[in-house]
Order: C-alpha cells, then structure tokens, then sequence
C-alpha cells in the first residue's frame, strides 16, 4: 500500500468520522481518550483544520471494527477496503 492509497483512506475516515463517532453515540472527548489524543485534536481533525496521521487512522479502525454496524459502515464508505485488509495480515 503507498501512500497515496493511504491519503485516500484517511480521507474517507475523515469525511466520515463524525457520524461513525456518533454511531457509537460517543462524544469527542470520549473518542479521544479512546485513541490517546486531546479532544481539540480530535475536533480539529473533524473541521479538516488538522490532517490525521496513520497511527491515529489505525487506531480508530481499531475501535470501529469492534462494533458491528461501525464495522459495516467502514466497507460501505470504502474505509476499510481489502487491500488496507492485506496490508494489516501482510504486516503482522
């Protein structure tokens, strides 16, 4: 995966990470803590005033996907496609 690839998922998280933040009815603040950052980052990142690095990309995917319908909404919003999949299993 290069990093073009990479820009065009955080992007998509981007765009969608306030109504997959508020799928799992959590607030900023809470989602912050959840992934280790202050919330005015987090609230930054919403407003597009910030760009998210690819840790914290990984990082909300991890959450995301624990929780069924966030999970189904990353495929359907083309977050979590297959190759951000392979490239995961390939660097375990």
């Amino acid at each position: 995966m290069d990093d073009k690839q990479k820009d065009i998922l955080i992007q998509n998280m981007v765009d969608n990470l306030p109504t997959l933040r508020k799928r799992l009815d959590m607030t900023q603040a809470d989602l912050a803590a959840k992934i280790g950052v202050g919330r005015s980052s987090l609230t930054s990142i919403e407003n597009k005033k910030r760009p998210m690095t690819w840790n914290m990309f990984l990082s909300l995917i991890l959450i995301f996907t624990k929780n069924k319908e966030t999970d189904r909404l990353l495929n359907v919003m083309e977050i979590y496609t297959d190759e951000l999949n392979d490239f995961i299993k390939s660097n375990i």
